[in-house]
């Protein structure tokens, strides 16, 4: 089997990770004022070293900053861009796990204005990064869709009097990602990362259902969403690797939304245009591997078939046999292996330990090495 020199690798992993308690008691004592921004800004830095080191010792090539200078994984980035800010308006997520059922509020956003890049979003973060990492190590950066910021809130929070009309919001706000994928490559970026749960939660009834209800389109809404990506990545410099990340929701070891991803395979598959696609796959509810068999040749899929929403270890055979599942639809030269999504979505992170962290990263590598050969 062929040595994959370029990301995503055979092991990956999506790019959370577990905050450890200092990173946590350094942000609470940040937020009472008991320390400044620089003092906080050195406990991150100790600890992104500590999690690089994590990463280079399980085998893992791929090195991220474990997103440990951020809140969550999206909003962080999109308050960032010009024209957005948070509002007092709360927005209801409810979310499920295997004990019940749980509703998480987060802050709401406003497209107050045209929506423009000014600062290299994470720049600096990602300068460190590459600063900390390995011989060996590909640092890896994670930013929100675009479509992140139209998704939840819908076209209530977009301002009609800047956007009447919102074919020049999409291309508003896929310019400004597209400088910021061209900063980033300036600075060095080869692997970069679109988290984006929309198209994943679209395959689900009750989520088509909330979008009409806010007045969209259910049905076409995920061809848009493609047509925003591409566009953000079509300038994005040769050598540059893009990923996207497809889950259904992570925030304390919980889920959004469920459906295998067969409503959007086709436009999917066929239409977007990156390197290769993170699919969670860790249980029931994320459906069969069917929908693979519109994976174009070229394009890598990433199985997530570890969990990171229990610290529960995987059986190894288990495991290989449904990589064998999926090679059924996409040939085993196009397929990785890595947990079906971060560790740490947000602050709070799912409910397991470092050390149960650590196995899962040990064991992908370990089946990756035995399914593909030596990486």
């Amino acid at each position: 089997m062929t040595l994959r020199t370029a990301p995503p690798f055979r092991a990956d992993h999506v790019g959370s990770l577990l905050r450890p308690p200092d990173l946590l008691d350094a942000r609470s004592r940040r937020a009472s004022g008991e320390i400044d921004a620089e003092a906080l800004r050195e406990v991150e830095d100790a600890a992104i070293r500590d999690v690089v080191a994590l990463q280079a010792a399980s085998g893992i090539r791929t090195a991220t900053d474990g997103e440990f200078r951020r809140t969550s994984w999206h909003m962080d980035f999109i308050y960032q861009l010009g024209g957005i800010d948070s509002t007092d308006e709360k927005l209801a997520v409810h979310f499920k796990n295997a004990g019940g059922d749980l509703d998480f509020e987060s802050a709401a956003l406003s497209v107050h204005d045209k929506v423009s890049l000014t600062d290299t979003i994470f720049g600096d973060a990602f300068g460190f990064l590459q600063g900390v990492v390995a011989e060996g190590q590909t640092p890896k950066l994670t930013i929100p869709s675009p479509n992140m910021v139209h998704y939840r809130g819908g076209r209530a929070a977009i301002d009609e009097k800047v956007y009447p009309d919102l074919q020049p919001f999409w291309a508003d706000l896929t310019a400004a990602y597209a400088e910021e994928v061209r900063r980033l490559g300036d600075l060095g970026c080869t692997y970069l990362q679109l988290d984006d749960t929309s198209l994943a939660y679209l395959n689900d009834p009750e989520q088509r259902a909330m979008v009409s209800a806010q007045g969209g389109d259910p049905d076409h809404l995920h061809e848009q969403y493609v047509a925003n990506v591409n566009a953000a990545i079509a300038g994005r410099p040769e050598g540059m690797q893009v990923t996207t990340h497809m889950c259904r929701g992570n925030f304390r070891s919980s889920w959004a939304a469920e459906g295998g991803y067969d409503f959007v395979a086709e436009v999917l598959f066929s239409q977007l245009d990156v390197d290769g696609f993170f699919l969670e796959y860790d249980d029931e509810r994320s459906g069969g591997f069917e929908p693979l068999r519109f994976v174009p040749e070229g394009k890598q899929v990433v199985l997530g078939l570890i969990t990171t929403k229990s610290g529960e270890l995987e059986d190894k055979d288990a495991v290989k046999k449904r990589i064998d599942e999926a090679a059924q639809y996409v040939p085993l030269e196009q397929l990785c292996l890595s947990p079906q999504c971060g560790f740490s979505s947000t602050v709070e992170g799912n409910v397991l330990s470092v050390e149960e962290e650590k196995a899962k990263l040990a064991l992908i590598v370990e089946i990756a090495d035995e399914v593909w050969g030596g990486q």
